[in-house]
């Protein structure tokens, strides 16, 4: 499987022109040839599919009413969780944003688990409690799912600050969207992470739309990277849609953190195929647009260059989809089987001070 590797690699194109790092030969395949070995290509794809297949699955029991309040799917921004899954140490803690499920998966939370949260059930990797937005798990070192915008980056800085007195060698890679990089407590985590020279790995998934608005439309500096720069942060944009690409970057960003010479800012270029939440139509960009980054599909463009360079056969691809599909249908029913949360959880998992001096009769 793949380890820190430090490979040159181009930018990504800016919206309208994308790249995913895989040449397209004249029937739509890649035709790049294949710079890791067959584990990690393996790995990448059953990530990818595992979350895409996920998220169709969420959005259709949603569409059934039996998936309640927001849901934020990550379908077309799987390379990133792909590349994260290679690139880091199980140990390494993680924060992010709330289009979330498909960094959970990852991280090793079952499906099991992260459907009957979705479902508000008692079996959910939260006990029913947190809904699509809040997923945690103490034992994957996954922190969240967190719901306000830009609230986990000093969140995130504060784990790296942890790691850092604990004395580990872990650093905490703190996600977030493009949404959020114009939030003032990036600007404030950003300064003490560099000034104390934190453990921390700060990525923004730039999807190019905060919820209905493009990045244009609200700055000048769309190149979002750049702001690591007022800091003198390493920081630099990496291709979204392609495995490689982010495998590469995480592995160089990981390699100077954990050489003690403090942050990394990795800005990746990625796209989001559905709304911003299922209740958006998405009006606000062309159908061409929309293609142009479906037509370079990062679970489509990866199964495709697995098997015209023969890194794997079509039946061990059938496999890999079969076993998936099993997975995804065993959570729903997992899901649709378990109990709802009984009244007395209400009580439970609150912080509670017996002598607290300022509560009323």
């Amino acid at each position: 499987m793949a380890t820190a590797t430090d490979k040159k690699k181009k930018a990504p194109a800016k919206k309208g022109a994308p790249t995913n790092g895989h040449s397209k030969s004249v029937n739509g395949k890649s035709s790049k040839s294949a710079a890791y070995d067959k584990a990690t290509y393996l790995k990448w794809y059953e990530t990818m599919l595992r979350i895409r297949r996920f998220e169709e699955a969420a959005l259709m029991s949603y569409g059934q009413q039996k998936i309640r309040g927001f849901l934020h799917v990550y379908i077309g921004q799987e390379a990133i969780a792909a590349g994260l899954a290679t690139a880091l140490r199980p140990e390494d803690p993680i924060v992010t944003a709330y289009r979330q499920h498909g960094i959970a998966l990852m991280r090793g939370l079952s499906a099991d688990s992260c459907m009957a949260e979705l479902y508000g059930k008692f079996t959910g990797c939260n006990k029913g409690k947190g809904g699509s937005m809040h997923f945690f798990s103490k034992e994957h070192f996954y922190f969240g799912g967190n719901g306000i915008v830009g609230a986990q980056i000093p969140i995130g800085t504060g784990i790296a600050f942890a790691e850092k007195y604990k004395g580990t060698d872990n650093l905490c890679v703190t996600m977030f969207g493009d949404g959020a990089s114009r939030q003032g407590a990036l600007f404030e985590s950003f300064n003490m992470a560099m000034a104390w020279k934190l453990p921390v790995l700060y990525i923004c998934e730039n999807n190019h739309y905060g919820m209905g608005t493009s990045v244009e439309r609200i700055t000048n500096v769309t190149d979002i990277y750049k702001i690591g720069a007022a800091f003198d942060m390493p920081s630099e944009p990496v291709d979204g849609m392609n495995p490689e690409s982010v495998h590469e970057a995480l592995a160089k960003a990981t390699a100077h953190i954990r050489a003690g010479k403090g942050p990394y800012f990795l800005e990746i270029k990625t796209y989001r195929y559905k709304g911003h939440s299922v209740s958006d139509p998405g009006y606000y960009r062309s159908k061409e647009e929309l293609q142009t980054y479906m037509d370079i599909d990062p679970v489509k463009m990866t199964e495709a260059k697995i098997l015209e360079n023969k890194i794997a056969t079509a039946d061990e691809i059938d496999a890999i989809k079969n076993s998936i599909k099993e997975e995804i249908k065993q959570a729903l029913k997992f899901a649709e089987e378990s109990p709802w949360p009984p009244a007395e959880e209400l009580y439970t998992d609150n912080y509670v001070q017996a002598d607290y001096p300022f509560i009323r009769d």
